[in-house]
């Protein structure tokens, strides 16, 4: 295969390779020992060598080298497992370039028009192979050559698809193609001999919507900051919407909250994105939210097909979906008719014989002596060996689980008596409610239908089956609604959740979580102790010890399982209802549920989940109820108040028996029951609210008791996820925002830098890190980040990349001395303050400390940091990982910081700057010399340099015979130099104000460092120059890792 032409210094190194052909310009090597029956020592060493090493570091046997005549210095550019693998390449090299190269009277520019021919092959067939996965590879392709051609994009951009559609500017329509790619989507259109094209990338985006005008039937508007974009004509608007919106939502979780929000490990990977991948994650983001599967279960099979529906005599027509532990079943109207099949509950999965009544059927046994028979199903042989893998495989891992486990309970009865006396109360009691039979006493009202709620239910095992794998049908969710008896509320709530499979396959795991997390203290600890009384005060369980200790248990070992999330508000009363209604056991299991896998992304520092969802609430009230919305026409007074409904699923505002049948329909229908009942809250309230005269008469209208008859309109999961996806990218450019304005609120008064200035210089930073979350990326750059972000920025050129190099290297250790290594955004504001809109002497103050130690060390390559014990530059951490033990109060951390720079200051005000040695001072005079290049004044400017550095030569000479001759007549003080030591009686130094003043006595110099420098042109020319900056920045990021 033909590889980027990679250096070889020395083209036989250690005699491991053999010359098979040759020419002036090519050689064809062979790996020595490879192939051969041979006794010779080298060819054995190099085949144990070869042998040994891992499939990584393997070196293939056959290779070709490009070569210069005369040079020893050669370059890797195809290699092989197979001699005709490579005599493919060589005779491509040998008829189509030979010739063309004694053309070359300069052989480096042979050598450089092959290598820029080997990329182009490269580039060529990684082209085609990404367009051989599309429907028509040839469009592709062509299509991906202009998208190369028409925005200059780093060649790591990978193009996902592209329409043919029309931009509107005002009223007139322009006629183009729309480029969607991982991070960019591009449109370019020439018309009538005029060009237009632009870009916009994903992270700029702050909305995507469908709209409807005069002019537009219906057209995509892309909003970002700055403007709207709106396209139409799409021959699949639908598909083209879909596509923009996860693509949008996929780059703003990766790039501003990689941590919070999870993605797929298929999506993190960008070079694996198509829009066959992105078809699939919809699909799978469906599957998941529509039967509540965890977050890491895999799609493998999409299959329609038909289940035998006893309750109903006939096949029910839908889609099997399969996944890593789980054969799901919908029917094709969404809700009436569902199955969830755990593989842990299957016996076999078997073909039976065809016929034309049962085509293609399948018999899925279940332990429970239970069958299941799915028909028409395409490919029937392929999907049933790979179900049966899948099967295999766990049923594997369940037999190594049990004899892991029945291995280790011989050392539990031994020391049974030993630590009987100091376990807890059992973990597998019964729940908080029938431990207090006085509770009935409350509910006595509504005794009387227990028992025919109880009758119904048992009607309904009897025709529909019992466990997770019952039918769910319109009937079950009427029953759910009719109220859950409180003697099947657990084992339902159990059911529905598919809490029951995880509490079975994780046999002990709460036990032993319950102990590791006995005795510690966190920050987690401190607010669960905090908020253990005030879940539900008022009922009894939580008015003694037993109750209180269950939940502290129960809270605690979630907060262990889940370091991320640990503890949050709203969790205390969801698992103090969970263990009126469970045992302990089982509400730890059923709170796991809620807060993994049904309330994604909702129980975080942020609550990014719930904020998504109060934003999809908001839509749903301008499309359900439209004479609300005209009437109401801000809605965040409703969404604010909506919150709580959300975060504690209505058991904070409604009265406990009807909460409790909230928590009901939420276990058996998802987040989709809470959205019904808001729209039916709103719905029923409709006309006070619409009568309301301020936000306040609004709050105490929603704020009293609702009651309710039925869950309102109905919705579609499908519909739910897909605003989801749509507003998760306003909420994430909403918090982004905020994070914005409060980071130049703190940075401007110290700066003198334009507000405008500020935040384009914010907005660069922000994107000079792709590698870091969101919050990361806000208070802090690494060292290879702030060097791409030097180069773009810094005032002065530099001379040649190297010396630019070993600036910013002192630069970022001037900025970053403590120990984390990081620059925060206040940081690289000042720095490009005092370059840009500083005085002379302060401009000179600057590059004055970046020649002495700390930023000058002894060695370039491997700078020294040291740590002062209070620094001002060290950021905020939000999302620090420290021991919980050591997180301070985000105020208290605002208030230390503020004092230290006070501190800071003051003692840098008074402080005098280190004196300057000789190599120091010679480091200086070529960064000045660097700086001048490419001046138009350059020539005076050198003469200017060179008549300074002589003055300050004399005056450390002089200075240097002085201190001589006082040492001979008396002994003096050791002198203080800038890296602290004590300078010797000999040493040559200059002080800061020496060269100030010897600089000042220049003109030229005094001109070129009063001159101002425009930083929104600089600005305006990093913003072109990033994207392709970035993509070196993530080569060098992979090389170092």
């Amino acid at each position: 295969m033909w590889l980027n032409p990679e250096e070889v210094l020395l083209k036989n190194a250690l005699k491991l390779w053999v010359t098979v052909r040759s020419n002036d310009f090519f050689l064809l090597q062979k790996r020595r020992g490879h192939g051969e029956h041979t006794n010779k020592i080298t060819g054995l060493l190099v085949g144990a060598l070869d042998t040994v090493l891992d499939s990584n570091a393997r070196v293939t046997p056959f290779r070709i080298l490009l070569q210069v005549p005369g040079s020893q210095v050669s370059w890797v550019i195809a290699s092989g497992a197979a001699i005709e693998e490579v005599n493919k390449h060589w005779d491509w090299l040998v008829h189509n370039l030979l010739q063309s190269l004694s053309v070359f009277e300069n052989k480096e520019d042979a050598a450089s028009f092959v290598k820029g021919k080997v990329k182009g092959l490269i580039a060529e067939e990684v082209r085609g192979r990404q367009a051989a996965q599309e429907e028509d590879p040839e469009k592709f392709r062509e299509a991906l050559l202009k998208f190369e051609l028409h925005f200059g994009l780093p060649s790591s951009e990978k193009l996902v698809t592209y329409y043919s559609c029309c931009c509107w500017k005002g009223r007139v329509p322009r006629q183009g193609f729309l480029y969607l790619s991982v991070n960019h989507m591009a449109f370019y259109s020439f018309l009538l001999g005029k060009e237009v094209k632009f870009v916009i990338p994903w992270a700029e985006v702050t909305r995507l919507e469908r709209v409807s005008t005069a002019l537009m039937t219906e057209a995509i508007r892309v909003t970002t900051r700055k403007r709207q974009r709106e396209f139409s004509m799409f021959l699949n608007l639908d598909e083209a919407f879909g596509v923009m919106r996860q693509l949008a939502d996929i780059t703003l979780r990766r790039l501003l909250d990689s941590v919070g929000l999870e993605l797929d490990r298929v999506l993190q990977q960008t070079a694996r994105i198509t829009k066959r991948i992105l078809e699939e994650q919809a699909i799978r983001e469906y599957v998941l939210a529509l039967f509540r599967l965890p977050r890491s279960e895999k799609l493998y099979e999409v299959a329609p097909c038909s289940v035998w529906t006893p309750h109903s005599r006939s096949h029910t027509a839908g889609t099997l979906y399969t996944t890593d532990s789980y054969l799901c079943f919908s029917s094709r109207e969404e809700g009436s008719c569902t199955l969830l099949i755990p593989l842990s509950e299957v016996l076999s999965i078997e073909k039976a014989e065809s016929t034309s009544s049962l085509p293609n059927p399948v018999i899925v046994s279940m332990r429970t002596k239970k069958a299941f028979q799915l028909i028409d199903l395409q490919d029937r042989d392929d999907l049933v060996e790979s179900m049966n893998s899948r099967l295999r495989a766990l049923q594997w891992k369940h037999s190594v689980f049990r004899s892991r486990k029945d291995s280790r309970r011989s050392v539990v009865r031994m020391s049974k008596n030993a630590s009987l006396c100091d376990s807890p109360p059992s973990l597998k009691s019964a729940s908080l409610k029938n431990s207090f039979l006085f509770v009935r006493v409350l509910v006595c009202f509504c005794q009387s239908m227990e028992p025919v709620k109880e009758r119904l239910w048992d009607d309904h095992f009897t025709e529909f089956g019992r466990g997770v794998h019952m039918f769910r049908t319109e009937k079950i969710q009427k029953l759910v609604a009719m109220g859950i008896p409180e003697s099947l509320r657990g084992e339902l709530w159990m059911t529905f959740s598919d809490a029951c499979s995880e509490l079975d396959s994780h046999q002990g795991y709460y036990a032993g979580l319950v102990q590791k997390s006995m005795g510690h203290s966190s920050l987690a600890t401190d607010e669960i102790e905090r908020d253990l009384h005030r879940s539900l005060p008022d009922h009894p369980a939580f008015q003694n010890p037993t109750g209180i200790a269950a939940l502290r248990r129960v809270l605690t070992a979630y907060a262990h399982r889940n370091p991320k999330i640990g503890y949050c508000q709203s969790m205390n009363i969801l698992a103090s209802v969970l263990l009126l209604y469970a045992k302990e056991e089982e509400a730890f299991w059923l709170l796991v549920a809620v807060c993994e896998r049904m309330l994604p992304d909702y129980f975080n520092r942020r609550v990014i989940g719930a904020q998504v969802d109060q934003s999809v609430f908001e839509e749903l009230i301008r499309e359900r109820l439209p004479e609300l919305a005209e009437q109401v026409p801000d809605l965040s007074t409703l969404s604010s108040v909506s919150l709580s409904w959300f975060l504690t699923l209505f058991l904070s505002v409604l009265p406990f028996q009807s909460a409790v049948c909230v928590v009901d329909c939420f276990f058996f229908q998802g987040i989709k029951s809470i959205f019904q009942l808001g729209l039916a809250v709103l719905d029923a309230n409709a006309a006070q609210l619409s009568a309301c005269t301020d936000d306040g008469q609004a709050l105490m209208i929603l704020t009293r008791w609702v009651h309710f008859s039925a869950l309102g309109v109905n919705l579609s999961v499908r519909h739910i996820e897909r605003l989801r996806c749509l507003h998760r990218v306003r909420v994430l450019q909403a918090h982004e925002d905020t994070i914005k304005e409060n980071t130049l609120r703190l940075v401007s008064p110290d700066v003198s830098i334009s507000p405008e200035n500020l935040s384009d210089l914010y907005d660069l930073f922000k994107h000079g890190d792709s590698g870091h979350s969101f919050v990361e990326r806000q208070y802090r750059l690494d060292r290879p980040q702030f060097k791409s972000l030097y180069g773009l920025l810094a005032p002065w050129p530099s001379g040649c990349s190297q010396h630019m190099d070993t600036l910013s290297n002192r630069t970022f250790t001037l900025l970053a001395p403590d120990r984390d290594n990081l620059v925060t955004f206040k940081d690289f504001a000042s720095w490009l303050d005092t370059l840009y809109c500083e005085e002379l002497n302060v401009k000179i103050r600057f590059l004055y400390r970046l020649h002495i130690p700390p930023a000058l060390t002894e060695s370039e390559d491997e700078p020294s940091l040291r740590s002062p014990l209070l620094s001002t530059n060290r950021p905020l951490y939000v999302n620090k990982e420290t021991p919980e033990e050591e997180v301070k109060d985000y105020q208290e951390q605002l208030k230390q910081m503020l004092q230290d720079l006070v501190k800071e200051k003051e003692k840098d005000a008074d402080k005098p700057l280190p004196l300057m040695n000789q190599r120091e001072f010679i480091q200086f005079c070529k960064t000045l010399y660097s700086m001048f290049h490419g001046d138009p004044e350059e020539n005076d400017l050198f003469q200017a340099i060179a008549t300074v550095t002589s003055l300050v030569l004399q005056i450390g000479e002089a200075g240097h015979r002085e201190q001589t001759k006082a040492s001979e007549e008396k002994p003096a003080k050791p002198t203080p130099l800038s890296d602290g030591a004590l300078a010797a009686d000999d040493e040559w130094t200059v002080s800061y104000a020496q060269i100030l003043a010897s600089l000042l006595t220049e003109q030229a110099l005094v001109n070129f460092f009063e001159k101002p420098a425009d930083l929104t042109e600089k600005i305006a020319q990093a913003k072109q120059n990033q994207y392709q900056q970035r993509a070196g920045l993530l080569t060098l990021q992979k090389g170092t890792r």
